[in-house]
């Protein structure tokens, strides 16, 4: 895989890193960079790796093989280090229900050894980060999902990490409240905030990460800005094909002969980088190609 950030001043970087499980090897010689001040995405279906890279990067796990260094911090000998320096917002939710929104924030301010000057000046930036000033009193009980997640995220921020880690932030929402955790990371982004993102939401790391590092299996398959893993894996255009099992076959040979790359989508299957095919692509409905094209093309999966 290209090196799209050759020079640059890495907030992670992983070398190597294998993490097994008894006989399942969850991470099988993981490359990862996340320059300082982007947001990179970890895109894979379920049990491709991401939580347990996430876990590796926390120290919660600890590696086989490897070298991974968080903020210039050796894993796990100076993890102390690191995790001072960083927020994390779990996949589960692990929210104190019994105490308020403020509460919870005031805990993880003690807990991050926020200077009792300061706390409560942090506390109402992660409020207002998170847009819940108003919900400050609210038992997180009695909060939405949407909330209790802008509540972790808001969580692992109230010290000013230099980076945040984000395991599958926006998994088991519904569209809308994912929109308004994708409003709040591009703030955080905006302000130059470190971000790895876990996903297997494929929009969701081509609407927000700068560059996108695709797993399957444990292993890196294909890294790099999402427009650029689009025009490398899967060109510029596609042509969608409907019709019978029998007639699907039929273009997915025709396309393979031609030397075309195609993907099934259920009732149909798409011919991709048709453009300038001068007339060998197969009759159908034209359309862009996008990050979906390249991650099926990759892994043969779909998306969970």
């Amino acid at each position: 895989m290209r090196d799209w950030h050759a020079g640059t001043v890495n907030a992670i970087r992983l070398r190597g890193v294998v993490k097994r499980y008894g006989s399942i090897t969850a991470v099988n010689g993981l490359d990862l960079d996340v320059p300082e001040g982007t947001c990179v995405g970890l895109l894979g279906p379920n049990g491709a790796g991401k939580s347990t890279t996430m876990r590796l990067l926390t120290a919660q796990s600890i590696a086989d093989e490897g070298e991974i260094e968080v903020l210039g911090f050796r894993l796990p000998e100076e993890s102390k280090q690191a995790r001072a320096q960083c927020g994390v917002a779990p996949q589960l939710d692990n929210l104190d229900v019994t105490l308020t929104v403020e509460q919870n924030l005031r805990v993880f301010s003690y807990l991050y050894r926020v200077g009792r000057a300061e706390r409560r000046d942090a506390i109402e930036r992660a409020l207002g980060i998170a847009n819940l000033a108003d919900r400050r009193d609210t038992r997180v009980d009695k909060l939405s999902g949407g909330m209790r997640r802008r509540l972790l995220i808001a969580r692992s921020l109230v010290h000013r990490p230099r980076l945040l880690l984000l395991d599958e932030p926006t998994v088991g929402l519904d569209p809308q409240v994912r929109q308004e955790l994708w409003a709040l990371i591009d703030a955080l982004r905006a302000e130059g905030t470190t971000i790895l993102m876990s996903t297997h939401y494929i929009e969701e790391a081509q609407r927000l990460a700068d560059t996108v590092l695709i797993m399957a299996h444990g292993s890196a398959v294909a890294a790099g800005p999402p427009a650029a893993l689009v025009a490398e894996h899967a060109g510029l255009e596609a042509v969608e094909v409907y019709g019978s099992p029998e007639k699907l076959a039929e273009v997915e040979a025709a396309a393979a002969a031609a030397g075309f790359r195609a993907r099934r989508t259920g009732t149909s299957i798409s011919v991709l980088g048709v453009e300038g095919a001068d007339g060998r692509a197969p009759a159908g409905e034209r359309r862009p190609t996008n990050l979906e094209d390249v991650f099926v093309l990759l892994t043969g999966e779909e998306i969970a």
